[in-house]
């Protein structure tokens, strides 16, 4: 994942900013506790997960279901997924995995929100065979996609099938940078359930809003395959731990890389650093090389 690579990693100030005052009262309203932790990376292919397979792997997803407890599924971004694709994946993985699927770049990239309900629907039809494996789908808008196009977003929002959670990725600057845009947006969010993805990326740094819509916090996060890779993932987890007392519901945290062949080790730290700062028992995932020792 290039989005946000910048040259040297040294020069950016990677800083959480400050929780926006409506994130504490958004976290309140949940009154079940934590219910969900979900950590894991973006792809299973193993030509990017350099050194993560065994030797002599069949199967790719049925492995990395054995390290991870969740997969950020981009692979139905470039194409429409059938019922009996995603049964297929379902199968292959244990009763306790999530998937996360990005809702395909015909509606978002494409069609840019216009004229959108059969392919939602189709993605939506498609996605619910998942059952209890279904995290939440997720819509990525373009770069370009701006807060001029906001009544389609609305529009897509109120019409999205609502058996099927939800989180919104927005990426173009202009709706951060003015505070009633963005407050709007939220609004909207907050309205229909759907969860307001912050991004965590060394060269777009106004995207990282603090703002949560719902008490799940969906965070993609980048690292710049720099050691303060590790430190930030340190942040985050002061961060997410504030939220659990909070109210924190569901933690949905995914680990992108520029070289993503590093995304299972960051993954594994940070599920590692939690195990033993919050006293769960997530599985720390191994790599190949290191035979059944785990990473840390």
């Amino acid at each position: 994942m290039k989005f946000g690579q910048v040259e040297d990693p040294s020069k950016i100030d990677f800083t959480l900013p400050k929780d926006h005052s409506r994130t504490k009262e958004i976290l309140k309203q949940n009154k079940k506790g934590l219910e969900n932790i979900s950590i894991g990376c973006a792809k299973w292919n193993k030509t990017d997960l350099k050194g993560f397979y065994p030797k002599g792997t069949k199967d790719e997803l049925t492995y990395y279901a054995t390290q991870f407890n969740s997969i950020e599924l981009n692979a139905t971004f470039y194409g429409m997924p059938t019922p009996d694709q995603v049964l297929t994946w379902k199968e292959k993985t244990p009763a306790d995995f999530k998937f996360f699927p990005k809702i395909t770049n015909t509606v978002s990239h494409f069609r840019r929100l216009i004229d959108v309900t059969e392919p939602v629907t189709q993605f939506a039809s498609s996605i619910l065979n998942f059952d209890e494996k279904l995290g939440m789908a997720f819509l990525q808008l373009h770069d370009n996609f701006k807060p001029k196009d906001y009544d389609r977003l609305e529009k897509f929002v109120k019409e999205w099938p609502k058996e099927a959670p939800l989180a919104i990725e927005l990426r173009n600057t202009e709706w951060f940078t003015d505070e009633d845009i963005f407050n709007t947006t939220c609004d909207l969010f907050e309205a229909h359930n759907i969860t307001n993805i912050i991004v965590d990326t060394a060269g777009r740094r106004d995207m990282l809003h603090m703002r949560l819509t719902t008490p799940n916090a969906f965070i993609r996060y980048v690292g710049a395959n720099a050691e303060s890779d590790y430190e930030r993932l340190d942040d985050w987890l002061t961060r997410a731990a504030q939220w659990k007392k909070e109210g924190l519901q569901n933690l949905y945290f995914f680990v992108h890389q520029n070289i993503e062949k590093a995304s299972p080790l960051l993954s594994a730290y940070m599920i590692k650093k939690m195990n033993e700062e919050w006293k769960t028992n997530l599985h720390v995932p191994k790599m190949a090389t290191e035979g059944t020792q785990s990473l840390f």
